[in-house]
């Protein structure tokens, strides 16, 4: 095994130039508020007991009662190999990489406003309060299911080509659409959904990212089990099927007491996000060029920049939130 390293003596750090220097800084001096009692010091780096005692609360001691000395000694060299590797990556100056600054964001935000929120902040009356006021909110709408075959016109097809394909598709289908449709979209569709065989999926009437509006009016229009005729649409020539319906349903407060939490929580907690950063905003200095922004080429990915606490529920920083 490794020597332990207890305290650093004659340390010395590089800087990002690559030079080095001797550092003098004491435990006593380098202790910060919440490192506890400081056991070793990496190049002035405090290593406190409060990390220690979280390490260590992993580790199973060999007799199944405490750590020995030899066992603890392990887990401080591991802390002190943290810190070392740690002081590299600022030296190549990895806190610059984007995606490295999102996780201190993140982290950032887990302790200043994801943890000063508590489930036990809400009452039942304020809940149902909110539920009664945005009940349309919790109903889930009423959806179809679409299967679908999309015939394109291009420069090489004339939309009256494209017009003959689709109709002699849909009257091959005709005898039996739900047994046939899949086959036929898969060797004839040309939409994304193909590798589907056509299924588009459940959707409400309010529609779907990527479907044409039209496509969905067109299915809330048709029976469970129904085929379309054929009709044109911005991208060509159209078939669909209705495989499904699901009628809409309304359900209690009790019943979605859960999802009220989690919505009421969430504005919360965006109510907070927005707080703390105009505050830190406040004693900020930012300038921005508008001609070098302006200049910069971009190619748009169709959505937003967007604040974490702006993003779907199933979008945001997993990031621990206490409940109770």
């Amino acid at each position: 095994m490794r020597t332990s390293i207890l305290l650093l003596l004659g340390l010395v750090a590089c800087d990002g130039g690559g030079e080095t220097t001797t550092t003098t800084t004491t435990p006593e001096t380098t202790a910060e508020a919440n490192v506890g009692v400081v056991l070793a010091t990496v190049n002035g780096m405090a290593v406190g007991s409060v990390e220690f005692e979280s390490a260590a609360s992993r580790v199973t001691p060999a007799d199944g009662a405490s750590l020995s000395m030899e066992e603890r000694k392990e887990v401080l060299d591991r802390l002190v190999d943290d810190k070392i590797l740690y002081q590299e990556a600022l030296r190549k100056k990895l806190d610059l990489d984007p995606k490295v600054q999102k996780v201190m964001v993140n982290t950032l935000l887990r302790d200043e406003v994801y943890a000063n929120v508590r489930n036990s902040d809400f009452s039942d009356a304020e809940l149902e309060a909110y539920y009664e006021a945005n009940k349309e909110d919790f109903v889930v709408p009423e959806k179809v299911q679409i299967k679908r075959i999309l015939i394109r016109v291009t420069d090489e097809r004339s939309s009256d080509e494209a017009k003959a394909i689709a109709n002699s598709v849909r009257a091959d289908l005709a005898g039996d659409p739900a047994g046939r449709f899949k086959d036929a979209a898969t060797e004839y569709s040309e939409d994304p959904y193909r590798r589907r065989g056509g299924d588009v999926g459940f959707v409400s009437r309010d529609g779907k990212p990527g479907l044409d509006q039209e496509i969905v009016d067109a299915a809330f229009a048709l029976d469970t089990n129904e085929l379309s005729e054929v009709f044109e649409s911005a991208d060509g020539w159209n078939i669909l099927f209705l495989a499904n319906k699901r009628e809409r349903v309304e359900r209690t407060f009790q019943q979605m007491k859960g999802s009220v939490l989690r919505k009421v929580k969430n504005d919360k907690l965006k109510e907070m996000y927005d707080t703390y950063v105009a505050s830190l905003k406040q004693g900020a200095t930012v300038e921005i060029n508008e001609d070098k922004l302006a200049a910069v080429e971009v190619t748009g990915s169709g959505r937003p920049s967007i604040s974490p606490m702006e993003m779907p529920e199933g979008e945001r920083p997993e990031l621990p939130v206490p409940g109770e």
